[in-house]
């Protein structure tokens, strides 16, 4: 086993880490005070060819592997955890779901402008009543000769404002529950597809998130993305690479505030000294640190096990679990270190704690990774190491 970076993944930071505090860290406050994304930042990254990160180079990909993939999550949610979420919804989520359920024609059609930045993805499943049971959806679709008509809505899209196309989970055989979701890709200006209301949120605030609305949405037979009644199978698979950029994104974050920390306690002065010579402050530091050592290493666990073609359903999951939840511990105690000026804006460690708690939530819940996580080791067999 070997613990390190290559020389490789370290330029990759680099390149990354230089990229989002030219680009993007003079700008995190403006973004989300006004709400509004950074569309010429992501036309950038998508000239660098991070938004064709996984995808292979014929389709005008980079042809990353998970664990480069995980490095520039993280390097971009240690600045701003909106861009980086937006980034990974269009990747993972949106482009990676035409790639892998996709048939040739739509990938070709797809993915290298998705890759290059021109278009703009988005991926659509829940619903007011549907969360974490999808086999909830309420949005239907119904085949009439040619075409698919689709009505319902959707709620929690990133980037669905933006969006030129967007994988719309609707259910096709209701008989069948989650067996009866197909999955379709609905383009902008679509008759009968508009955005809806944009959620006014307490963090990652210049992330677009919006109400998607399909009001008698037709669309060609040829916009089935994967079989039909095979949509949400798909989505699943979606899913673990999905949770595995959510790890990542978390990880970013828990950086962003433990090195704001790091260099507050270095600077301010308490009754003569400085607070980094206080034991209290020195255990919050080396705690944080470790954890997020700890989330790293789950992470790229999952990242290196996926490169290598393996199961991750447990795996992503337990990354997700592990460093979304330190994550948060790890922006609280940030802003603790802080005192009154981690409430402020002024310092950064205000909005990683706003921006932190989403990573619990999105792409399925704390709870929900343990129920992934249990039953994956009810299946295995307990004599098996």
């Amino acid at each position: 086993m070997e613990f390190g970076y290559t020389d490789e993944h370290k330029q990759l930071r680099r390149t990354i880490r230089e990229f989002a505090e030219a680009e993007m860290k003079p700008h995190v406050m403006e973004w989300d005070e006004a709400q509004t994304f950074p569309v010429d930042v992501f036309r950038k990254l998508g000239k660098m060819g991070v938004l064709g990160a996984i995808f292979p180079e014929e389709l005008g990909g980079s042809g990353y592997n998970y664990v480069e993939y995980s490095i520039v999550v993280e390097e971009l949610a240690r600045v701003d955890p909106s861009v980086a979420l937006s980034v990974a919804a269009h990747i993972s989520l949106c482009t990676n779901h035409i790639y892998v359920a996709g048939n040739d024609e739509q990938r070709r059609r797809y993915v290298p402008k998705l890759a290059s930045g021109e278009w703009i993805g988005s991926w659509a499943l829940t619903e007011p009543e549907s969360g974490s049971d999808a086999g909830g959806t309420h949005t239907r679709a119904v085949l009439e000769g040619d075409q698919w008509i689709i009505n319902g809505s959707k709620t929690f899209t990133t980037n669905g404002e933006l969006a030129d196309v967007c994988v719309v989970m609707a259910m096709t055989d209701r008989s069948a529950a989650q067996h009866g979701i197909s999955a379709f890709l609905v383009e902008k200006g679509t008759p009968g597809f508009r955005s809806g209301k944009k959620e006014n949120k307490l963090g990652m605030r210049c992330s677009p998130t919006n109400e998607m609305i399909l009001s008698d949405c037709r669309v060609p037979a040829s916009q089935l993305c994967g079989r039909a009644g095979e949509g949400f199978v798909d989505a699943l698979r979606i899913l673990d690479g999905g949770r595995i950029s959510i790890a990542a994104l978390s990880l970013g974050i828990a950086q962003g505030a433990y090195e704001a920390a790091l260099q507050y306690s270095k600077q301010r002065k308490q009754f003569g000294r400085f607070i980094s010579e206080f034991q209290a402050i020195q255990h919050k530091l080396a705690d944080m640190a470790t954890e997020i050592d700890a989330a790293r290493l789950l992470t790229l666990r999952a990242a290196w096990m996926k490169d290598s073609g393996q199961s991750v359903n447990k795996e992503s999951a337990m990354a997700k679990l592990f460093a979304s939840e330190i994550a948060v511990r790890v922006c609280n105690e940030a802003v603790q270190i802080h005192g009154g000026y981690g409430f402020m804006k002024d310092y950064p460690v205000e909005k990683f704690y706003r921006d932190v708690k989403l990573c619990t939530i999105g792409e399925g819940t704390s709870e929900i990774q343990k129920l992934v996580i249990a039953r994956q080791l009810l299946k295995s067999d307990p004599s098996h190491v």
